[in-house]
């Protein structure tokens, strides 16, 4: 299930998280969606906790 969520992210975040982005578009030949790479790096991090 998905759903919608607003959250604020500061300056440096959002740099970071759109290079995650531009390097998993270059690596893919599907699209990749600002939402996915979110989702990937909280998955990602909530496995090591």
């Amino acid at each position: 299930m998905t759903r919608r969520v607003t959250v604020i992210l500061d300056d440096s975040l959002m740099k970071k998280l759109r290079k995650k982005q531009a390097e998993l578009i270059k690596e893919s030949s599907n699209s990749v969606s600002f939402s996915g790479v979110i989702n990937q790096v909280l998955r990602k991090n909530f496995k090591e906790i």
